[in-house]
């Protein structure tokens, strides 16, 4: 039996367009431990939200998984019917939106959403009583005051942390084995976002939650995560404990993303940036997908797809560390890329 609650293995997604068939995901691999918080970071564009979709089977009309699996408890996902996966979505697995506003309805009392959720996957109309108690139980639980009078308020009577609150206890009032955040801080100020990354931490401490966190906040990434998966335009490009990739990232890019947070140890010097831009999906460059922007890359950087390696106990995608690439590792990059972060 697997030792992993999650694993993805290959998964490609495609959108299609007018344009054409549009490549958002390619051979994306990785799995989750029980009790394990996972944090997937990445630039706007690399498919981080598009993953998250792809994992509860929530694509929009014209998107497409069209290979890999994604097991879950050794279930594949991607098998199951429409039917099979409603089922599941809540009792199995859980996400929480980037945006609590928009994925509240402000036409119902925070109340009603929160007993639906659970009376989904109740036969028995006659427990709906029982159903608000745990309502309020769950509300009390992730810290929103008075909860047995506010379960009846509509969404916009909340502040936007509270209704990020409310979010987790919707996706947390079936027990989830994986919940999936979706930058859920992304939109609240430092201080909620200190207070929710907390309630995560106090919610695997208490339940043993397996996360999936996903952010382009490094340092939320930091905080919060014991391992962190790296994405660039579609591909994982690094994987590993977060201690080890925050030392001594082994991708370019990695390392790029790590020199661009501000540190103490630089005070008063120019932020690093990454040069170019992350490319359309309509326009995907052979080989690797950094090389435009790599400081580090070679004619062989640009020629073949580059194989997902294990190396010093982390996973990476760089021609780099393949030994059977023929990358020349005496050659001088054209810019040295700096990786040194605040303790």
């Amino acid at each position: 039996m697997s030792e992993s609650l999650l694993e993805v293995e290959g998964v490609s997604v495609v959108y299609h367009t007018r344009q054409g068939p549009l490549p958002a995901l390619r051979d994306v691999g990785f799995s989750v431990a029980p009790g394990e918080i996972l944090g997937i970071v990445g630039e706007s564009g690399c498919g981080k939200s598009t993953l998250s979709s792809a994992l509860v089977r929530l694509l929009p009309p014209n998107g497409e998984i069209t290979g890999g699996q994604i097991r879950l408890k050794g279930r594949d996902l991607v098998r199951l019917s429409e039917e099979q996966m409603r089922a599941l979505r809540g009792r199995e697995l859980a996400m929480i939106f980037q945006d609590p506003l928009t994925s509240l309805n402000p036409a119902f009392t925070v109340g009603t959403q929160l007993v639906d959720v659970q009376a989904a996957h109740r036969s028995k109309r006659s427990e709906r009583r029982a159903i608000r108690r745990r309502a309020v139980e769950m509300l009390e639980q992730v810290g929103i005051p008075d909860p047995g009078e506010r379960i009846d308020d509509y969404p916009h009577q909340f502040s936007g942390g509270m209704r990020q609150r409310i979010m987790i206890a919707m996706a947390l009032m079936l027990e989830p084995a994986l919940l999936i955040a979706d930058e859920p801080t992304s939109a609240l100020d430092v201080t909620l976002e200190a207070q929710i990354l907390e309630l995560l931490r106090q919610l695997r401490r208490e339940h043993g939650t397996t996360i999936l966190f996903i952010s382009h906040d490094l340092g939320v990434i930091a905080q919060l995560c014991d391992r962190v998966v790296v994405m660039y335009a579609g591909h994982t490009v690094e994987e590993g404990d977060v201690e080890s990739i925050y030392a001594r990232p082994l991708h370019p890019y990695t390392q790029a993303l790590l020199a661009a947070v501000p540190s103490r140890m630089h005070r008063g010097d120019r932020l690093a940036t990454i040069p170019g831009r992350v490319p359309s999906l309509s326009a995907l460059p052979p080989g690797c997908t950094f090389a435009d922007r790599c400081p580090h890359a070679q004619d062989v950087c640009r020629r073949d797809e580059l194989r997902y390696l294990s190396v010093e106990g982390r996973r990476v995608r760089c021609a780099m560390h393949d030994p059977m690439s023929g990358f020349d590792r005496d050659a001088q990059p054209s810019q040295l890329v700096e990786s040194e972060t605040a303790a």
